[in-house]
């Protein structure tokens, strides 16, 4: 019986992660959308093709994910299980709403107001921690300041392409979140039993 229990627990955070990476494809996806529809300036088409990059690294880390659960039976990767399924619901309708905003066309303002209701999905928090887990500090670090560059890009956009102090203070708001974590995170790495595991990491 607690076999069974176990394999079914498996079994849904698989489903879980699954989807998490479906979602991670349509945000991708939808950036691509704004992209094309927003072809000039170059400097927002530009910007619309960058964050379209990260989630294709998300999506890849999240497919690896799925490789080792499904790889080895035995195996548990403790970050995925707040994979949710209230947060994934959540990030799925926002991503229902977006892509059919922009097949009816969106205003470049709107287009930006989606993308930061995307990005302020827990969602993307996890799949930076799963990055912590399978790949150590060094990387998770590297994907949190692509992560805050690409919120940095979308406070700037905001501020220049539209008249909307709310949304700017939103995107303010998320990227000083962001900052936040990321100061926790380099305190937490600091200190001397987590500095000892940065250390062996570095070894293998």
């Amino acid at each position: 019986m607690a076999a069974k229990v176990q394999r079914a627990s498996r079994e849904e955070l698989a489903a879980r992660v699954r989807m998490a990476m479906d979602l991670e494809r349509q945000t991708m996806e939808l950036y691509c959308k704004f992209e094309s529809a927003f072809a000039e300036p170059e400097e927002v088409r530009s910007f619309w093709f960058d964050m379209a990059q990260p989630e294709s690294r998300h999506f890849g880390a999240l497919a690896l994910v799925a490789g080792l659960l499904q790889g080895r039976s035995g195996r548990t990767l403790r970050v995925a299980r707040h994979l949710d399924t209230a947060r994934l619901n959540h990030l799925r309708r926002c991503l229902r709403r977006a892509h059919r905003e922009a097949d009816q066309g969106v205003t470049l303002s709107r287009a930006f107001a989606l993308a930061l209701e995307i990005e302020s999905s827990e969602i993307e928090d996890v799949v930076l921690d799963l990055i912590h887990e399978l790949r150590g500090d060094t990387e998770r670090e590297r994907a949190v300041h692509l992560l805050l560059h690409d919120l940095g890009d979308l406070a700037y956009m905001v501020e220049k392409y539209a008249d909307d102090p709310e949304l700017l203070a939103r995107a303010d708001a998320l990227l000083e979140r962001q900052v936040a974590r990321l100061k926790k995170d380099v305190e937490l790495a600091s200190r001397p039993a987590n500095k000892q595991k940065i250390q062996r990491r570095a070894a293998r």
